[in-house]
């Protein structure tokens, strides 16, 4: 298993912290180029549905971030979704996505 330095269990713990605040299904964060983190949960609208990931992606760049250097993904599903790692992928093609239980355990590192 992938050994996570400070900088990548922090934003594991901040996606926790938003999906229990939130009290919903998933909690993402991601970190930009520059350090800063965008933390966020999946929206489930009528008309609008997005991914916790997404979310967080889209905060990144409506606040000017020009790359991803991490993001990690906390929900009880076993893998990643196609849709989730292109939207991380899209901001930082080379950015580890970490996937992690509920309980913050990783469960698997994606590069």
């Amino acid at each position: 298993m992938t050994e996570l330095n400070a900088e990548d269990s922090k934003i594991i713990t901040l996606a926790r912290s938003s999906r229990a605040r939130g009290g919903t299904a998933e909690g993402a964060a991601v970190r930009d180029e520059t350090g800063r983190t965008y933390a966020a949960t999946d929206v489930g609208l009528p008309s609008l549905r997005l991914s916790a990931l997404q979310v967080a992606v889209a905060m990144a760049v409506s606040s000017g971030a020009e790359s991803l250097e991490a993001a990690a993904l906390v929900t009880a599903e076993e893998a990643v979704r196609d849709d989730d790692l292109a939207a991380v992928r899209d901001l930082g093609p080379k950015a580890p996505l970490h996937l992690a239980a509920p309980d913050g355990t990783l469960r698997t590192s994606l590069t």
